[in-house]
Parts: structure tokens; sequence; C-alpha cells
């Protein structure tokens, strides 16, 4: 049983040529699409190129969402091309052109100068406060590894940097990248360069409106906007760390001290934070009633940041049973919105339906790979879930058969009612 369905899209592509006088234009072209479940951006970007105007220019290399080079502007929103799935556009028309703040080079492909010059004057590098020849141990599960373990990742598409009104605005601001990058560093307390990290940053911080246009679009997920409030959290707190309570993170312990073995305290944990009461005190008397509202709005977006991905499962219909064939594997991207904290966005999640010729066994995999995070597709010749990621393959239990996927395909709980099937989702 094929759900199939061949269609004629049309295409509109920004088309710039810099020997050419002009500020660019839009070329129309029409593609014959054969199914929009399986069909990418970047597939039509390609088909253009190869049979339509070999002229077109556009950058990709990984097709699997993970080198960001294929970052660009569809139907007005910043997404990457190859993770794009053209039946996930609901507009009838579709546009694609280059991501904006960036000078263009040619057509779709973009100058990336600016963007990683800024990322560079953030320090982006680990400079460790002690020399050591082993590996980190760094246990999954400490506090600082749940923090900046989404942030950690980016990919430098540069998807964040298009949506933000400010950095037009603001030639010193950073940009969501560069301090995402930042406040993965500055949480972690190996690192020596805190205190220069933070001097580096701070200044374009405050040029953060928290539109939340980076986290809405980053294809990976990460809240450069979290990251923001809390290097402004940090930096309250410093102002305010008394001097002789906490080490600085570049001088070397004293030995002459007895080691503590508590694991679950950093340097941040140990700083005596004043109560929120004394703080605002003390800022409203140096700096005025207005600025205190306004730095503890800061400290509370700095508070929700950290819970902002912690939202209740909820169960999303996929489809109703009668459209899930028996002895057949079914794909279908569910579409839900999620609330985090006073953010609320439209997420898309594929998955896949495995159900038996026995009606009532069923089993519904997650159709990302647990490697990388490239789509899984199911391939009937074969027997098996193939993933584009290096030759990843899973058997129809969902557990690993070849590649380099580190565990079984995720799970989904579901449940039949009012004869359609639910996923629960988080």
């Amino acid at each position: 049983m094929s759900n199939r369905t061949d269609t004629t899209k049309i295409v509109q592509v920004f088309r710039y040529d810099p020997t050419l006088q002009g500020q660019g234009h839009f070329d129309r072209f029409e593609v014959k699409i054969e199914d929009e479940r399986l069909t990418t951006i970047l597939d039509l970007l390609i088909r253009i190129q190869k049979e339509m105007d070999a002229s077109l220019a556009f950058r990709y290399a990984c097709r699997v969402s993970m080198c960001g080079s294929c970052a660009m502007v569809i139907n007005g929103r910043e997404r990457l091309a190859c993770k794009t799935v053209v039946a996930d556009l609901k507009e009838e028309e579709i546009t694609i052109r280059p991501l904006n703040h960036f000078p263009v080079i040619k057509d779709l492909v973009v100058d990336m100068d600016p963007f990683f010059e800024k990322y560079k004057a953030a320090l982006p590098f680990f400079d460790p406060v002690e020399e050591t020849e082993e590996p980190a141990i760094i246990r999954p599960d400490s506090k600082e590894r749940i923090d900046i373990g989404l942030s950690t990742e980016c990919i430098a598409c540069g998807c964040c940097v298009s949506s933000c009104s400010m950095v037009d605005y603001h030639d010193s601001y950073g940009g969501p990248a560069a301090l995402n990058r930042a406040f993965t560093l500055i949480a972690d307390s190996r690192d020596s360069l805190r205190k220069e990290r933070l001097e580096r940053v701070l200044d374009g911080c405050y040029h953060c409106r928290t539109e939340l246009n980076c986290t809405e679009v980053c294809p990976k997920e990460i809240s450069p906007t979290r990251a923001i409030k809390y290097i402004q959290k940090q930096a309250c707190i410093d102002a305010f760390r008394p001097n002789d309570k906490v080490r600085p993170a570049t001088q070397t312990a004293d030995k002459s001290q007895p080691e503590t073995h508590d694991t679950e305290k950093t340097e941040i944990d140990l700083v005596q934070e004043p109560s929120r009461r004394r703080f605002l005190k003390k800022v409203t008397y140096g700096l005025g009633t207005a600025t205190a509202v306004c730095v503890g709005g800061v400290l509370v977006s700095a508070a929700i940041g950290p819970a902002m991905r912690k939202t209740p499962p909820q169960w999303v219909r996929v489809k109703p049973m009668s459209e899930v064939p028996p002895g057949a594997v079914t794909t279908v991207n569910i579409r839900y919105r999620v609330k985090d904290g006073f953010y609320t966005s439209e997420k898309t999640t594929p998955v896949m339906v495995s159900r038996k010729k026995d009606v009532n066994r069923m089993t519904v995999f997650n159709s990302r790979c647990t490697h990388l995070g490239c789509t899984v597709r199911w391939h009937p010749g074969k027997g098996l879930y193939l993933c584009a990621c290096h030759g990843g393959a899973f058997k129809p239990d969902g557990t690993v058969d070849a590649g380099p996927p580190p565990r079984p395909l995720d799970r989904f709980a579901f449940k039949v009612q009012d004869g359609s099937l639910f996923v629960e989702v988080v």
C-alpha cells in the first residue's frame, strides 16, 4: 500500500550575481515532486541545479543536519535545507533566500566571516585550570553537564544570528551563537578563562531583547536565549561575590587546605549568593528603582531558563488505525505544540509505526537515529531500518544491526483510543 502522490511545486529562489548591478531577484521554477514526505528542500535545490539552471549557487555537505552549511531562509523562517521536508511546509509556494544579516556572495551563499570573527572574540576554546595528560571524567548526571549538555550541540549554522533582530543594529553584539558557546565555558568550572570571557561578552549580552527568535529557529533545539540570561545572571552574582569566599578560577588551589570530596559542589555552588531582597536593595540604592526592576527581571529570566525544556508529557494523535496497515511500517510526521515557561513553539517529529500482521501487536519508533539524529527509514527489501549517517542500520525490533549508533531506536509509549493511534511525547 503506497500513499505516494505526485505534485508540482512552485519554487521561488533568490538570485544574486556580484558581477551584475542590482539587489538581486527571485527566479521561479516548477518542480515535479514524486513524494513530498521523502523530499527535502536540499533535494529540490539539487534538482534545480542539475536539471534547470546549473548556475544556481548554494552550500551543502553532510546532508544529515550536522554540518550546518545549508542554512537558509525557507518560507520566511531560518532552517536547514537538508532537514526541511517539503510535506512539512504548509504554504502552496516555496520561497528560498539567503540568511539575513550576512553579506551575500552569490545566490544562496553568504559570507560567514563576520559570524566566525564574533565567535572567536568570545574566546570559544577551553583553557583548563589544571593541566593533565589523562582524559577528563565527566559524569553524565552532574549538574554542570546537565546545564550545558544541549548547548554543546551547536553546529554554527548561523540560523540564530539570521533570526535575531538586534544583530543588525549593534556591531558590538556577539550574537546568539557566540554567546551560547561562551555560556558552555563560563558554566564549566574546569575552565580558567571565566573572568576574561565574561569581560569579552557581557556588554553585548545586554543588546538581547529576549525575543526568543533564536530559540525558535535553532535546528538543534538549543535555546541561546537561556544561555544569554545565564551569563547576565553570573555577572550579577560576581558583582556581589565576596572576594574571600572563593578562589578565582585562574589561581591554583591551596594545598595546605584539606581536600573535599563532595562531587556535587562546583565553584558556582561555593559562592555565597545574596538573597533576592538584599541584592535588589543594593541595586535600588545604587542605580534607582527602575533599573532594579530591570535587573530583577533578568534574574527571573535566568531562573526560568534552566527549566525551559522540562515540559509535561502529552498525548498526540498520529492517525486513524484504518490508515496503519498490518504487516507494514508507516512513517508519519506528528505535529504538536510545546510550552516552555512563557515560550510556545510548534514541533514536528517523525515516527515509524511498525504494525505486525497480528493487528494487536505494534511498536512506535522515533525515526531519529540515536547516533547523530538524522532520519531513519524502513527498507522493505532488506528488512532493516537504515540511516544515512555512516551506514547505521537497525533490526525490525529497533536494536542495532550495523554502524555506529550507540543504542537501539527510541520508542514511544502509545495507545489506541476512539479508533485512532496516539503517542506520548515530552
